[in-house]
């Protein structure tokens, strides 16, 4: 398998629940994380979101989210290991974004580690391997490519490595598999005609899973025409809006939505725009608070969150800590703005 090292965002706390994690009881002597006391001003918020809206956070091992999520500070590893069953039983958290899965590809008993600590209600959204998503292998430390990947968009490895173990593993608890493609190499954007025939040549050979969606998402803007659209619907895949750094705002990714619909909301609220990951790592840390609201990208988030879910579509929008400085409080602002959109009550 090719290396890919951090290019975005790394999980180093990440650690797989070990063979013991299971659905049920827990063994005597088991860690346990409890989950924060929620007030009932977020619960009345998660009644009265439809239930077609998930929300949820990029991964969940983050200590500063004590009394947010988690009742108290615990231990970094300690929350990867058992952090996700208390995370699951925050009413507004519905959904969480499996970023592990972009580094290196999971085994479907892994997947099914992760399915057991959840309600049956809750759905993953799930990061497809950088080994197939990346047009480039990288050197270490560095992150800069260093020579073309030769199973970029492979569609052999995609089905086996990466649709099929999220498949079997999570069964119905999948909720989006994304296809997040990291910047292309200068070849390949000069060339739409072999992108685009690359893509389709992946998603022809990708079984359509009985529960969730596949989705795609592009780190350069330059691919967001009007053929790449045309791609996606005729293929069932879902648009991913990006709201990143790298990507134009909400407003200017909408007629990638409309070309595409009708279909879910996928979005994924990665970073603040004007910073870079480690930049917004080290402002927002221990991202207990929100550091830099962002109310404009929040209010034309949650306008497109009830359109769609008022359409009859559902919606799965996670939010990363660098987006505002705490992903919690961003989805519990989120959930807020998206109950204003509610038209008032004949009175």
């Amino acid at each position: 398998m090719p290396s890919h090292p951090d290019l975005f965002e790394t999980d180093p706390a990440f650690v797989l629940p070990g063979p013991d994690v299971r659905a049920g009881p827990r063994r005597r002597g088991a860690a346990r994380v409890e989950p924060a006391e929620v007030p009932d001003a977020l619960k009345r918020l998660a009644t009265g979101l439809s239930p077609l809206v998930r929300l949820g956070t990029s991964s969940w091992y983050f200590p500063g989210w004590a009394g947010l999520v988690f009742a108290r500070d615990y231990p970094q590893p300690g929350l990867s290991r058992h952090g996700l069953e208390a995370y699951a039983q925050h009413p507004l958290l519905r959904t969480v974004s499996l970023d592990r899965s972009f580094y290196r590809p999971m085994p479907a008993a892994d997947y099914a580690r992760l399915a057991a600590q959840v309600p049956d209600d809750f759905r993953f959204v799930v990061k497809a391997a950088s080994a197939v998503t990346d047009a480039s292998l990288r050197e270490v430390g560095s992150g800069l490519p260093a020579q073309p990947n030769p199973l970029f968009l492979d569609p052999a490895m995609a089905r086996d490595e990466v649709v099929m173990p999220a498949v079997e593993g999570l069964r119905h608890k999948l909720g989006v598999l994304v296809f997040q493609i990291s910047p292309l190499t200068p070849p390949w954007l000069a060339d739409e005609r072999r992108w685009l025939a690359a893509l389709d040549r992946l998603f022809d050979a990708l079984p359509r899973p009985q529960h969730g969606l596949l989705a795609l998402e592009v780190r350069d803007t330059r691919l967001l025409t009007p053929e790449l659209a045309a791609l996606l619907k005729a293929q069932g895949v879902r648009y991913c809006v990006g709201l990143h750094d790298r990507m134009p705002p909400l407003e200017d990714q909408l007629p990638m939505l409309r070309a595409t619909w009708p279909g879910a909301l996928v979005c994924r609220w990665n970073l603040q725009r004007g910073l870079r990951y480690a930049q917004a790592k080290d402002r927002f840390e221990p991202f207990d608070r929100l550091v830099a609201p962002d109310p404009a990208t929040r209010a034309a988030l949650a306008r497109l969150i009830a359109a769609t879910a008022g359409a009859g579509q559902p919606v799965y929008v996670t939010i990363n800590n660098k987006a505002e400085g705490s992903a919690p409080l961003s989805v519990f602002e989120l959930a807020a703005a998206v109950q204003a959109q509610a038209p008032a009550a004949p009175g």
